[in-house]
């Protein structure tokens, strides 16, 4: 199991709509992360940022992500929430959420 964390911006003028889909997110957006062996998932904001969190329980992140990207649903469904959110400069090239490096876990 690979724990991952993430994290981008949400502009204010966004948070409500950006709330309001995450409240009643598609089931086939749903049904496709757990396809592409994500469990656990999370997404937190604080103030004009959202954290997301996740466990990867397959055998090929890059291959299981790369699906997903694939999947038109998903497709659809960032489509709508991109605009909604802020890509930080930090993110590594190609990416959309910039990945957060570990530096603490205790079970």
């Amino acid at each position: 199991m690979q724990r991952i964390a993430q994290v981008i911006g949400l502009p204010a003028e966004h948070r409500e709509e950006y709330e309001r889909y995450h409240a009643a997110v598609w089931p086939t957006v749903l049904e496709q992360i757990t396809r592409s062996n994500i469990r656990n998932y999370s997404i937190f904001r604080h103030g004009e940022l959202l954290f997301s969190y996740f466990e990867y329980v397959g055998d090929d992140y890059e291959a299981d992500m790369a699906k997903m990207a694939e999947d038109p649903e998903t497709q659809r469904w960032w489509a709508v929430q991109q605009p909604l959110q802020r890509p930080l400069p930090e993110r590594a090239a190609g990416d959309w959420w910039a990945e957060l490096p570990e530096v603490f876990h205790h079970d």
